[in-house]
C-alpha cells in the first residue's frame, strides 16, 4: 500500500522513512498524508499565555497575581498531551534459548535468530487477522459506533541481541504505526487501541509457543517447564540447557535480587518486621530502577567471545562444542492439528476455564487465548498454522465451557455491516464477557448461607454486659461498634459481616466479640483466618487467637481432614481480598460443623487477586450489614473526613490533602525516591 509499491515486507527501514511515518503520519516514501494529520496540542506555556491573556484587565495586581498562579498550577498539573503515533511490542526468546544462541557456531546462531524472527512475523500476521481494527462513526473516536476491519498493520522491527547488563538476550521491538486503512472504504484511520492492549499477554504467550516450535523443527531440541518460585508462572526452557548457564547469563536479575534483599534487610532493621508481599514488590521496583545500567554498544563478535568464555567456565567444556551436541538431534516428533483428538481439545478447554476462573470472576477471549497457549505449550507442531488451529479450537471449547454474560444480538445486521466471519461491526471483535457456572453457583451458595439463621449465637444479656465494660486497655466501645457487635452475635446468620473503613475500630469490636463469644462457647472457640500470612499474624497479635492463612488452612483440611468445630466463630479478616471459591469452601465446612463465619473487611478497598467480589456481593445483598462509621485512627478531624471521602471515590478531596501539605511535587525520579523513602 505504501510508496506506490516500492516498500516490501522485510525491507530495511531508514530514519527518514520512520520520521515520515511515525513522526508525521505520512507515507514513508511519497510523503503523502495517511488520512488526518496527528492532532497537535498546545504546550503548557501556550495554554497559560492564552488564559492569562483572557483575564479581566480591571483586576488589581494582587488578584491578578493570584489568578495567574492558579492558572499556572492547573496547566502544569495537566501537562502536555501528545498524539499516539504507534504501539511498541517487545518479543523475547526464553533465556535458555538466548544462552544456546549466544555460544553456538555462526550457522546455528543464524538458524535460532531466523526462528525468532519468523515467530515474530507470524505473530504480527496473527495480529493483523485477529486483533487489528479501527473505529468509525459520526460520533467520533470515543463514541464510535462501528469497529471495522483493516487491510493490515505497518510494523517496523528492531532486532537486539543483548541486555543492558551485556548478557545474551535475543529480542525484538516491534513498533506498529497508528495508521491503518479500512477494507471497505480504503480510508486511512487510527488503529483501535483497546484490542491491541487487551491482547498483549496472549500475543506474548503465542510468540513463545511458536518460537519453541520453530526451534524444535530446526534443531530437534526438547522443552520443559521449570519452576520459577512463588507467585510466578513456570517458565519453559530448552531441556538440555542447564539452569546454571541460564543463571550465569541473568546478571540483571541477580543485581535486582541482591538489591531487593538489601532493601528488605534495611526495612526489617528500620521497622522491626518483614515487609508485606506488596511492599516487597515496591522494593523490587525500586531495585530495578536503581540498578539499571546505561546502554552500552558492543559488537556481536566481542560479546560472543565473552559469552563463550563465561559459558565454558560454567559448563566445564568448550561452549561451542557443547552447543553442537545439544543441537544434533534425531528428527523430532511433530503434530498436525488433526492429530489432537476432539475429546482432548474439550478437556483442554475446561482446564483453561478452570485456570482463568481461579484468578478472575469474568474474562474475555484474550484471557482464554493466553491460557490456551500456555496449556498447549508442551506440544510441538509441524507448522504455525497447526498450532493456531489447535489454540483456536481450545479457545472455542473454553468459551463453550464458560457462561456467556454478554447478551446475544437481538437483531441481525445487513451484510454490508458484517465482517467476513459474520459478526456485526457494531460489536467489537472478541468483546463478549464470560464467567463460569462454578463461580456463580459458589456465589449462590454464599448468599444462601448469609441468609440462613441457624448458626450459634450469644445471648443479648451477655453481649450487653461486654459492650458496657471497658477492655483491658480501658477502651469503651463506641455506639456503632456496640450496635455492630450485637447484630453479629445474636443474628444466627451462618455468614456474618462486619464492614468498616480503615481506622474505624474493627479490631476493637472484634476483640469485644471474642470475649462475648468465648464467655458463651468456651475458651478457644474463636479462631481467625486471613488471605495472607501477614494479615493472619496481625489478627493473631491483635485478638490473641489462633490464626492461619486461608490457603494453608484449606490445604491442611484436604490433607488431614482438620475442620471447624461446633459452636466456633471463624473470623475471616481482610475478607475483600479473599477469593470467592475459598470463601465458599470455608463457609461450607463451617456450616457442616455447626460453626459461624464472620467476614470482616471493606468492600471499598482492595479486591482479591484471585476471582473475587464475594464480600461486596454479600454486603450489597442486605440493607442491614453491620458497619462501623466512626473513624478513630486519625488525630486531626480533617483527616477522618478526607479519608472517608477518598473511600467513596471523591477525588476533589485531594485538594484538602494538598492544603495541609500532605502532597508534594517534583521530578519523576525524585518523587519515586521520596515515596519509597516515606
Amino acid at each position: 500500500m505504501l510508496g506506490s509499491g516500492r516498500i516490501s515486507v522485510g525491507g530495511q527501514v531508514s530514519e527518514a522513512q520512520l520520521q515520515l511515518l511515525v513522526g508525521m503520519g505520512r507515507d514513508p516514501i511519497t510523503g503523502e498524508p495517511l488520512g488526518r494529520a496527528y492532532p497537535e496540542y498546545r504546550s503548557v506555556a501556550e495554554r497559560i499565555e492564552a488564559r492569562t491573556g483572557a483575564l479581566d484587565p480591571a483586576l488589581d495586581p494582587a488578584s491578578r497575581a493570584e489568578a495567574v498562579a492558579a492558572i499556572e498550577a492547573e496547566e502544569s498539573e495537566r501537562g502536555t498531551r501528545r498524539a499516539v503515533a504507534g504501539f511498541d511490542f517487545t518479543f523475547s526468546t526464553p533465556k535458555s534459548a538466548s544462552a544456546l544462541w549466544a555460544v553456538a557456531d555462526a550457522g546455528t546462531q543464524t538458524l535460532i535468530a531466523d526462528g525468532h524472527h519468523a515467530a515474530v512475523a507470524e505473530v504480527i500476521a496473527f495480529m493483523e487477522r485477529e486483533v487489528a481494527a479501527t473505529r468509525t462513526g459520526a460520533t467520533g473516536r470515543d463514541g464510535a459506533v462501528a469497529q471495522v476491519d483493516v487491510r493490515g498493520l505497518i510494523a517496523t522491527a528492531f532486532h537486539h541481541y543483548d541486555s543492558r547488563a551485556g548478557d545474551p538476550h535475543l529480542h525484538t521491538h516491534v513498533v506498529i504505526s497508528n495508521k491503518v486503512q479500512t477494507v471497505l472504504e480504503g480510508k486511512w484511520r487510527s488503529l483501535d487501541g483497546r484490542p491491541m492492549q487487551a491482547a498483549v499477554v496472549a500475543l506474548s504467550e503465542l510468540h513463545g509457543a511458536v518460537f519453541a516450535d520453530h526451534l524444535t523443527r530446526m534443531l530437534g531440541v526438547g522443552w520443559e517447564a521449570r519452576d520459577m518460585g512463588r507467585d510466578r508462572n513456570p517458565a519453559w526452557a530448552v531441556t538440555a540447557v542447564p539452569e546454571a548457564l541460564v543463571k550465569e547469563f541473568s546478571t540483571r536479575a541477580r543485581h535486582i535480587d541482591a538489591e531487593t534483599d538489601r532493601l528488605i534487610e534495611r526495612y526489617i532493621s528500620e521497622h522491626g518486621r518483614r515487609p508485606s508481599p506488596a511492599t516487597i514488590m515496591k522494593l523490587r521496583a525500586q531495585a530495578t530502577l536503581s540498578t539499571r545500567p546505561e546502554k552500552e554498544m558492543r559488537s556481536l563478535a566481542d560479546l560472543t567471545a565473552s559469552w563463550r568464555e563465561r559459558a565454558g567456565r560454567v559448563l566445564g567444556a568448550d561452549a561451542t562444542s557443547w552447543a553442537r551436541g545439544v543441537t544434533a538431534n534425531e528428527e523430532p516428533l511433530l503434530l498436525r492439528a488433526d492429530d489432537v483428538p476432539l475429546d482432548l481439545i474439550a478437556s483442554f478447554g475446561q482446564d483453561v476455564v478452570d485456570a482463568v476462573g481461579e484468578k478472575r470472576s469474568t474474562w474475555h477471549r484474550w484471557n482464554l487465548t493466553a491460557e490456551a497457549a500456555r496449556q498447549t505449550m508442551a506440544f510441538r507442531f509441524e507448522s504455525t498454522e497447526d498450532r493456531e488451529a489447535v489454540v483456536s479450537l481450545v479457545m472455542d471449547a473454553a468459551e463453550a465451557a464458560s457462561l456467556r454474560l454478554t447478551a446475544p444480538e437481538l437483531a441481525s445486521s445487513p451484510a454490508v455491516f458484517r465482517r467476513t466471519d459474520g459478526t456485526s461491526v457494531f460489536r467489537p471483535k472478541h468483546s463478549a464477557l464470560f464467567s463460569s457456572e462454578v463461580l456463580l453457583t459458589a456465589e449462590d451458595r454464599l448468599l444462601e448461607r448469609a441468609r440462613t439463621t441457624t448458626a450459634p449465637t450469644v445471648p443479648l444479656t451477655t453481649v450487653e454486659r461486654i459492650t458496657k465494660r471497658a477492655d483491658s486497655k480501658g477502651r469503651m466501645l463506641g455506639e456503632d461498634q456496640a450496635a455492630a457487635l450485637t447484630k453479629i452475635a445474636v443474628s444466627g446468620r451462618m455468614v456474618g459481616l462486619l464492614v468498616g473503613p480503615a481506622g474505624a475500630g474493627k479490631t476493637t469490636a472484634m476483640s469485644a466479640l471474642r470475649r462475648a463469644w468465648e464467655h458463651e462457647h468456651g475458651r478457644g472457640s474463636v479462631v481467625g483466618l486471613a488471605p495472607s500470612a501477614v494479615a493472619a499474624q496481625v489478627l493473631a497479635d491483635d485478638l490473641g487467637i489462633q490464626t492461619e492463612n486461608t490457603a494453608k488452612w484449606l490445604d491442611s483440611h484436604d490433607r488431614t481432614g482438620e475442620t471447624s468445630a461446633k459452636g466456633q466463630l471463624v473470623i475471616v479478616d481482610e475478607a475483600s481480598l479473599a477469593g470467592t471459591l475459598s470463601l465458599d469452601r470455608i463457609t461450607a465446612l463451617a456450616a457442616e460443623a455447626g460453626a459461624k463465619v464472620l467476614l470482616v473487611g471493606d468492600h471499598a478497598q482492595l479486591q482479591s487477586v484471585t476471582a473475587g467480589g464475594a464480600f461486596s456481593l454479600l454486603v450489597h445483598d442486605r440493607d442491614d450489614a453491620p458497619e462501623l462509621v466512626d473513624v478513630h485512627r486519625f488525630v486531626n478531624p480533617w483527616e477522618k473526613t478526607a479519608s472517608l471521602a477518598l473511600r467513596h471515590g471523591r477525588t476533589d478531596v485531594i485538594d484538602t490533602y494538598a492544603e495541609h501539605c500532605r502532597v508534594i511535587g517534583g521530578e519523576t525520579e525524585a518523587m519515586i525516591d521520596a515515596a519509597y523513602t516515606a
